[in-house]
């Protein structure tokens, strides 16, 4: 079975636009054009792709099943394109990032010299938000989220396996009496993330699988940072993504305790999501790579 690869766009076109004619008026050419390609497609398939008549035209099952193959192969005919024509084309144009807080002050914002430096045409836009973002309503080109994600009609790369880790003042840990429980170590965590109130976390305390539950009473803040300025100051321990407390810890501002107790790397993995069905842009693919460059340096 062989069958015109040209025909493709043009069978796409009749399905997205619901008819021939639309089909031709989009594609500017010709409704016979449109019609003897989609005769040759039936014809070299062996099926019947659209049932059609005087008023209407509708979809067979067939045809359904081709379009979605279809729509691949025209992404990836449009990837290769973009991917040699990034070979050759400058990074350039308006780029639209969403970024949570902490990562784009503590991660990104010190390296945005570096970034625009290395792309100058690139008309950078960050939002830094703590809202989550609904990246294809908002047109975003590209955001970065934390924890698991269940939206399959995004591509997500994963950038860090970031972990939850238990620390507090060095004063704190002194003078308090911690003991070595989960239940213990709830007794001292007065704040956390907003994300994580209430919810239950699958943890591995000493290899043993167990779950946590944060207390809904305690206070909520939604920005890791200020869950760590209010532990720097002694205020009890707190659970603090480890990309936002290593340097505090290596001086010695912040002490890690409950290391026997593990959280999964689900909880706080961060990850950077696209539209599945946009190509990626070669600006977009810079900012990606700046930023998986940048994650393996934490």
């Amino acid at each position: 079975m062989a069958w015109n690869l040209d025909d493709v766009p043009l069978y796409v076109a009749v399905v997205e636009h619901n008819g021939v004619s639309s089909a031709a008026d989009y594609l500017q050419i010709s409704k016979s054009a449109v019609s003897k390609a989609l005769a040759r497609l039936e014809h070299d398939l062996g099926v019947r792709l659209l049932a059609r008549n005087t008023r209407n035209l509708r979809i067979t099952s067939e045809g359904e099943a081709f379009y979605r193959h279809c729509l691949l192969i025209m992404e990836q005919v449009n990837e290769a394109n973009a991917v040699m024509a990034g070979l050759t084309n400058t990074p350039s144009g308006r780029l639209v990032i969403a970024l949570p807080m902490a990562f784009g002050r503590e991660i990104v914002a010190p390296q945005l010299g570096e970034f625009k430096r290395r792309y100058p045409l690139i008309d950078l836009e960050l939002l830094i938000t703590s809202h989550p973002v609904d990246i294809i309503r908002e047109q975003i080109d590209l955001a970065v989220v934390i924890g698991s994600l269940n939206d399959s009609e995004l591509m997500v790369k994963k950038l860090y396996d970031s972990t939850l880790w238990c620390v507090t003042s060095p004063t704190y840990a002194e003078q308090t009496e911690l003991g070595s429980t989960p239940e213990d170590l709830l007794k001292h965590i007065q704040l956390c993330e907003k994300r994580y109130v209430g919810k239950s976390f699958p943890i591995h305390v000493e290899g043993q699988k167990k779950t946590l539950t944060l207390n809904k009473k305690m206070i909520s803040v939604n920005d890791p940072i200020a869950v760590r300025s209010a532990v720097l100051n002694g205020f009890g321990i707190a659970l603090v993504p480890d990309p936002y407390c290593r340097q505090h810890l290596a001086t010695g501002e912040l002490v890690r305790i409950f290391e026997h107790i593990e959280f999964e790397p689900s909880v706080s993995v961060i990850s950077a999501i696209y539209p599945s069905r946009r190509l990626i842009s070669n600006k977009t693919r810079a900012f990606l790579d700046f930023l998986i460059e940048l994650c393996e340096r934490i």
